[in-house]
């Protein structure tokens, strides 16, 4: 129905550890398409939230003598945190222990035992205590768990337990995926389902003997509910069944389950469905599983302490950058999906990390921010002027307004990102070709008006498009253009349509938003995330006095007042700048050492002195026609010089 709401879901996670780089991808996946909905127009619920009732918690709060609430109540906090500081915006976390929760799984368990769905037997076989799952003794592996995840000790148990009747689902299952092709996703898992399925599924022990924490069964105080049962009834919790039958119909069937890999087989595409079909409830419209990630190569443990901390990668990217801190999380939800194809296995390392922070964000994204509106202030005195937009700005928007709501509604983010990319680096490409500072100087004001009403404009439309990425970066370079509307108000079929920016918008003035990493800088791996920054090394001893020349060798130097136009890293080249700059008689290339200093977009619009005459040199493929001049910092870095007052451009220095 075309007014259902778009219910989005995470699993709910263990409260037995922090967050980490994993739950921080499955849950800023679902983020991106809540917030893509919602730009679109759509009412969203979009719920994560936490399951609290495993053996090992019960086990945890014994060994620290806390009551299991107690526990719980302090260890969620560190979701609740980490969700609102990496600008997670679910509708509702749901907690297990919740007693809107626990009323739904009594009555759903209630029901299903009515009707026959459930029954009482004796369970014997293997239970994972880490893995919270029952095994039989066939699918063990050297009498481990076999989980490729977990290959953990197992526990041998028998006792008397409450079943559900799986096996009798097997073929509506099979039936209905045969006839719902696209509900399980990514295609190479839904085979793994379907494979799983006709192998045959047995009766699932759901309920454990208590152990001072969980569910009752209802009528059996012997027992507690198992915890997979418990925790995959929260999506229907979440949607209001039997508590708000208006919300529910509004809501459910759920537009999308998101998970790892290791949950979505046996009980998301198995279980979950069996129990809505013994409940005559819809079945969720698609059930994605991603994959794992790694980091330097090497799986994600607590013993290796290598697990990525989100919110601490963050702090430490923005201490060692000079970035807002919620900038510096938004690159990390950025580079998870630039990175990565969604629902493969993926490897983090610090140093593609960095080199995606330098190249996507500080230099195409931040420097096109940077120079666009920098010179929109030195032409137009920071005011949009009144242009048509340029048709070649048209086309170049084309793909991605065309390809980015299919790219991030099937889950393809690095396609959407890609995308987005390709028109920067187009917005880019067009200050290069089109020159405005060349065009401000031959007083070609109308071309120059549509030029920098084409930039501002399409940077207002970057701004949108990455919104669902990067939300806190989105809303700075809002604000820095100056729109007076906000940007939770816009609409994608409204908004997102070259020429719509407003003439005599007034810009901010331009701050960079993504400051570049320097290596001797970069984030340590995370377990010495926190530790401080190395020292900066001492300074070199000065130089050998040089020898003397003499007044007529130094008036040969042709030194003036130059301004920079442009500046742009040289790929491949991480100390080197390619400047444009206007010496007052022509506009040239000079290529500056100074990369490791200065920002780009910071120098666009600074005067330098410059060496006029001296004579070509071609570096890194790039004729440099000039020289700066940049005095020797205490710590080794290079100081530009420049005019205590403000002089005109070509002016001689003497």
């Amino acid at each position: 129905m075309a007014d259902k709401v778009y219910y989005i879901t995470t699993p709910i996670y263990y409260v037995n550890d922090a967050p980490h780089i994993g739950h921080f991808s499955t849950t800023v996946a679902a983020d991106v398409l809540a917030r893509f909905q919602r730009l679109r127009g759509r009412q969203v619920l979009f719920a994560t939230g936490t399951d609290e009732h495993a053996p090992k918690v019960a086990e945890a709060t014994r060994q620290r003598g806390l009551e299991p609430q107690a526990f719980v109540d302090e260890i969620v906090q560190a979701y609740l945190r980490t969700w609102e500081e990496t600008h997670v915006s679910y509708d509702d976390f749901i907690r297990t222990s919740e007693p809107r929760h626990r009323e739904v799984v009594s009555r759903v368990f209630q029901r299903l035992r009515d009707q026959g769905d459930i029954y009482k037997g004796v369970y014997e076989g293997w239970y994972c205590v880490p893995d919270e799952t029952f095994w039989q003794e066939s699918e063990l592996i050297e009498g481990r768990c076999p989980n490729p995840e977990c290959r953990r000790p197992v526990q041998k148990v028998q006792e008397e337990n409450w079943f559900f009747r799986l096996s009798s689902y097997q073929d509506r299952l099979l039936e209905y995926y045969e006839a719902h092709p696209d509900v399980l996703q990514p295609e190479f898992r839904r085979n793994e389902v379907l494979s799983f399925i006709r192998g045959g599924l047995r009766d699932a022990s759901i309920t454990r003997s208590a152990y001072g924490w969980g569910i009752p069964v209802p009528d059996d105080p012997s027992k507690v509910i198992y915890v997979w049962f418990d925790a995959l009834l929260n999506y229907i919790t979440v949607a209001g069944y039997l508590s708000d039958e208006e919300k529910f119909r509004d809501v459910w069937p759920a537009d999308l389950h998101l998970m790892a890999k290791d949950i979505f087989v046996r009980f998301h595409a198995t279980m979950w469905p069996a129990i809505l079909m013994a409940l005559d409830l819809p079945l969720p419209r698609r059930i994605f599983a991603h994959g794992f990630w790694t980091v330097d190569g090497e799986k994600i443990s607590k013993s290796k302490g290598n697990a990525i901390n989100p919110r601490k990668l963050a702090a430490d990217v923005a201490e060692r950058s000079g970035s807002r801190y919620d900038v510096a999380i938004d690159a990390l939800r950025f580079f998870i999906f630039r990175e990565v194809p969604f629902g493969l296995d993926g490897d983090f390392s610090t140093s593609s990390f960095v080199q995606r922070f330098n190249a996507d964000l500080a230099n195409d994204l931040g420097n096109l921010v940077n120079r666009s509106i920098t010179m929109l202030q030195r032409y137009f005195e920071g005011v949009v002027p009144a242009a048509e937009v340029d048709p070649a700005i048209v086309a170049a928007a084309e793909p991605m307004l065309q390809g980015l709501p299919e790219a991030i509604e099937g889950l393809r983010f690095n396609v959407a990102l890609d995308l987005i990319w390709g028109f920067i680096g187009a917005l880019n490409k067009y200050i290069d070709e089109r020159a405005p500072w060349k065009l401000a100087k031959e007083a070609q004001q109308d071309a120059l008006a549509q030029v920098m009403y084409s930039l501002i404009d399409g940077i207002r439309l970057v701004a949108l498009a990455v919104s669902p990425f990067m939300p806190e970066a989105a809303k700075e370079i809002w604000r820095q253009l100056g729109m007076a509307a906000p940007m939770e108000a816009q609409r994608w079929e409204t908004a997102m349509r070259p020429g719509l920016l407003p003439a005599a918008t007034a810009t901010a003035s331009p701050e960079p938003i993504f400051r570049r990493i320097e290596e001797k800088s970069a984030p340590a791996k995370e377990k010495k995330m926190a530790e401080p920054a190395a020292p900066a090394p001492a300074p070199s001893p000065a130089e050998a006095e040089k020898p003397t020349v003499t007044f007529d060798e130094f008036k040969r130097l042709d030194l003036r007042v130059a301004q920079i136009e442009a500046a742009e890293r040289i790929p491949k080249a991480d100390k080197l700048l390619k400047l444009t700059v206007n010496t007052g008689k022509d506009t040239r290339t000079v290529v500056a050492g100074i990369a490791q200093w200065y920002e780009p977009e910071s120098l666009v619009g600074r005067k330098i002195i410059l060496i006029c005459n001296l004579a070509p040199a071609k570096i890194r493929g790039v004729e440099s026609q000039g020289m700066l001049l940049a005095a020797d910092g205490p710590d080794g870095s290079a100081v530009l010089l420049q005019p205590e007052k403000d002089v005109p451009v070509g002016s001689s220095i003497r």
